[in-house]
């Protein structure tokens, strides 16, 4: 279906030169955008490009409660 939307330049222009790189369509990588974000587990998060290194360890450190914002900061900031 043909339809009309408005992009900004910079980046329809970003999505041109990602279609070209990828030998496929603008149409075909809008599509596939949009079914990324209409599906139903979708969360609007971006894949990272690269999965995120993880270090060998037990969990969380002593004294760390990750719902004490207060006590985090201290542990941080070294106090």
């Amino acid at each position: 279906m043909r339809t009309t939307v408005n992009i900004p330049d910079s980046l329809l222009k970003e999505a041109r030169e990602r279609s070209l790189a990828e030998g496929r369509t603008l149409g075909e990588l809008v599509s596939e955008g949009l079914r990324m974000v209409l599906s139903p587990d979708s969360t609007g998060a971006r894949v990272p490009d690269e999965p995120l290194r993880t270090f060998g360890g037990r969990g969380l450190q002593d004294g760390v409660d990750l719902d004490n914002n207060a006590a985090m900061l201290d542990l941080l900031e070294g106090r």
